[in-house]
């Protein structure tokens, strides 16, 4: 049996030390949980883990940063820090004109993007369904896949001059063919044991595409559409650059002339925050509703 006062020593003992039988190892591990806002922690309920940790990653990335401006090398007129960029971005949404280029990139983005979903997914059932056209304009669509999109802005000039067109017209060529690949891939690896079991139960024709062969191929297909919507968004930004009205990509183009890196830097920040806003908000929510239908597993925040 224990001596009593012993007993009493090591509940006091435990008592006064909050890890009694811990390791350092659960000692950090139950720091993190706390942080993270698991149960018991401080801020629990109000952060995910994931969260907390892309906070502190970015918090980092500012201060080091901010460190890297004032005490680099370089001058601050050209790597000017998160403030300076910071007061650049407030200054250009206050006035209006950044808000007012960005309104206008993305109507030319959706104009384009459109036209290149209209345009792709057609092209691509041509393509699953018919084998000709695989061998020989499916091969041309791998090809000029691979040809920057920027290529075609000569051609565009030429051919619509300095005008919207020729803007949309590059934005088409640079997500036109991710589309088609995507929606004939799609197809063409869906399994066969779905469509045979589809036929043995009767489907046929149209409806064999539309309730068997389109949903068991949009996982891929979804794919495709992201791929392109990332194209048409780099191509729109090229184009603009050689376009003198008010969008991102001449924005940028002010910026260089006027020698003011924070403003350049400032679209930057702009142009990177509406590609993820849209990534967030349309196509992240649609994949992990794909992935939770099709039983792919959850996808990542």
């Amino acid at each position: 049996m224990n001596n009593p006062s012993q007993t009493a020593t090591l509940t006091a003992g435990s008592q006064s030390r909050p890890y009694p039988h811990s390791s350092r190892a659960d000692r950090r591990s139950s720091g993190t949980e706390a942080l993270a806002g698991r149960p018991g922690g401080p801020i629990a309920g109000l952060v995910s883990p994931a969260t907390a940790r892309r906070a502190v990653f970015f918090a980092l990335l500012l201060v080091g940063w901010e460190a890297l401006s004032r005490f680099g090398p370089w001058p601050d007129y050209l790597l000017p820090g998160p403030v300076a960029v910071g007061a650049s971005l407030a200054e250009g949404i206050r006035s209006g004109v950044f808000v007012r280029g960005a309104a206008s990139s993305l109507l030319r983005l959706v104009v384009g993007y459109g036209i290149s979903l209209i345009g792709g997914v057609g092209l691509g059932l041509l393509l699953a369904r018919f084998r000709g056209l695989r061998e020989t304009l499916g091969t041309l669509m791998v090809g000029l896949q691979a040809l920057p999109s920027v290529c075609w802005l000569p051609l565009a000039i030429l051919w619509f001059g300095l005008s919207e067109r020729a803007i949309v017209f590059v934005v088409v060529m640079g997500s036109l063919f991710s589309i088609v690949l995507g929606v004939r891939d799609g197809i063409a690896n869906t399994p066969p044991v779905f469509v045979k079991a589809a036929r043995n139960l009767g489907a046929s024709g149209w409806r064999l595409y539309v309730e068997v062969v389109l949903p068991a191929a949009f996982p891929t297909v979804l794919a495709g559409l992201k791929q392109g919507w990332a194209f048409a968004w780099r191509s729109l930004m090229a184009a603009e650059l050689l376009y003198y009205s008010l969008s991102l990509g001449n924005l940028l183009q002010t910026g260089r002339d006027l020698n003011d890196a924070a403003r350049v830097m400032a679209v930057m920040v702009l142009i990177v925050a509406i590609g993820v806003a849209f990534n967030q908000w349309i196509f992240a929510p649609l994949e992990r509703r794909v992935a939770t239908r099709w039983g792919l597993g959850a996808a990542g925040a």
